[in-house]
């Protein structure tokens, strides 16, 4: 989902050319006619979230330096860029001073929008990622701080923030990257124990002989290394929350400590004489089928009853699309600050592309990817060739099923892996090459099994250059990259004959 624009102008001749001017920068536009109406639009729960103002100074009732000042009292961070028909200074000095960012004279053009609105989404989104990483280093992070526009995340997220009320143990389970950690600093910044420390640990990334020392504590000579008495990770959150990633990956002697520390509430560090009362909210993650892992017996059955109390599931980022050019945007934002560069902004086809792509490494796979074309992009401008990720997908969309393969006349069948690491060409179609349009039993083919043949021969034809391959198929290459995806999602099924 593209950034929301709301357009408040009462002359509907400006109104819809602004909002034709917005929806052509790429961006979606909600227009309404007054300023009671943009108020009531922005500070409503149940409208949808918008993420910049063009406002009309001029307007009867609530004028525009009413709307600014309403939005200021409310509290209510979005950038507006103001428009009137009066340019004087006095205008502009007053409307800046009220809090807009910007500031155009009407008729504005469409070049001088989209630098407006591109700035102030820009500025919008650093000022967000640098208050994020503020609370984060504080331990101050909240629900606000997360960056979804999706359903399915904001069911995840009230459920969360119902958790974060109570010192119900929590078990976050969602794959590599989905923002696990995140949500848990959340929770815990949302609680009554936000002012009390976080403390993560990486369960799979400790030696299983270290496990209870680092969870539990140690004393001093209690063996052969430890020259110092050590506290654990335990009484350093106590008061706090002790945050276990990767919890699975457990040794079953350390489950065994654990389940006793989170039934008693008291942890004995190794080589001590006596255990230490600890008051500690415990959330749990897991990448893995924790349920799966107690049927195989590497986790005990009791622990995971007393982790799995309220489970929470973050979605993969390739079922919450609509977060991808927000995520984006803020990504964008705070490496272009990092490494010193201007602005830079995001094609509408790569924005295309980059929200179909399936991101099986998920929002760190996308953060990297964006950290990856702002250091590499030579233009501030980043386009489909800054991510050779969607490239590399389209290479792997040339592969069909092994039976779809198999059907195949040798003429249509794409390029394989082996022939484009040696860089040997495709051959074209035989120019008497004919696709097979009758199933084994003499019955037409779907039409949509022959679409996505097609598509495929297309794009091993044209080795991959998605731009040609919709071209000649004469649709858009969003369309192109839809139908991959589909193509993609689609179950396969192995081809049956008599």
């Amino acid at each position: 989902m593209a950034a929301t624009i709301l357009i408040a102008d009462d002359d509907p001749v400006q109104r819809r050319l602004i909002e034709n001017m917005v929806q052509r920068s790429g961006y979606q536009a909600l227009a309404v006619e007054t300023g009671d109406a943009a108020v009531a639009h922005l500070t409503s729960d149940a409208e949808p979230r918008i993420d910049a103002v063009v406002l009309d100074l001029v307007m009867p009732g609530l004028d525009g330096m009413g709307v600014l000042a309403k939005l200021r009292e409310a509290g209510i961070v979005v950038p507006v860029i103001v428009q009137t028909a009066h340019g004087g200074i006095d205008n502009v000095v007053s409307a800046m001073r009220a809090g807009a960012h910007d500031f155009v004279v009407k008729p504005v053009g469409l070049e001088r929008l989209q630098v407006s609105l591109r700035n102030a989404l820009t500025a919008s989104a650093l000022k967000g990622e640098l208050q994020r990483i503020r609370h984060a280093r504080e331990g101050r992070l909240t629900f606000a701080d997360i960056i979804t526009r999706s359903p399915a995340m904001d069911a995840t997220l009230r459920m969360a923030e119902k958790a974060a009320n109570a010192s119900i143990p929590v078990l976050i389970e969602g794959e590599s990257g989905v923002g696990k950690e995140l949500v848990a600093r959340a929770i815990h910044g949302s609680s009554e124990r936000a002012t009390k420390p976080f403390v993560a640990v990486n369960c799979g990334a400790i030696p299983d002989n270290l496990v209870e020392s680092i969870l539990f504590g140690h004393e001093k000579g209690a063996f052969t290394g430890a020259t110092e008495r050590h506290t654990g990770k335990f009484v350093e959150a106590s008061g706090g929350t002790l945050f276990l990633d990767e919890v699975s990956e457990l040794p079953q002697a350390a489950q065994v400590k654990l389940l006793r520390a989170l039934q008693e509430g008291e942890v004995e560090a190794v080589g001590g004489r006596k255990p230490v009362r600890v008051d500690v909210r415990i959330i749990s993650a897991t990448n893995r089928n924790l349920l799966e892992r107690v049927k195989q017996g590497h986790f005990r059955e009791d622990l995971f009853y007393r982790l799995h109390v309220l489970p929470l599931t973050v979605p993969p980022l390739r079922n919450r699309r609509e977060d991808v050019p927000h995520l984006l945007r803020h990504f964008l934002a705070r490496f272009c600050a990092e490494e010193n560069r201007s602005g830079a902004s995001v094609s509408a086809e790569a924005m295309a592309a980059l929200t179909a792509f399936s991101w099986p490494g998920n929002v760190r796979q996308l953060e990297n990817a964006v950290y990856r074309a702002v250091v590499i992009s030579d233009t501030g401008a980043l386009g489909t060739a800054d991510f050779p990720l969607l490239a590399n997908a389209a290479e792997a969309a040339l592969m069909p099923s092994p039976a779809l393969a198999l059907d195949m006349p040798a003429e249509l069948r794409p390029m394989q892996p082996a022939m484009i690491e040696q860089d040997i060409p495709i051959a074209p179609a035989a120019p008497g090459a004919m696709l097979n349009l009758l199933t084994a039993d003499g019955e037409t083919r779907p039409l949509e099994e022959i679409e996505t043949e097609v598509i495929r021969f297309a794009i091993a034809h044209y080795r991959g250059q998605m731009s040609e391959v919709a071209r000649r198929l004469k649709i858009g290459r969003s369309t192109l990259y839809r139908k991959l995806e589909a193509m993609d999602d689609r179950p396969t099924e192995p081809a049956t004959g008599d």
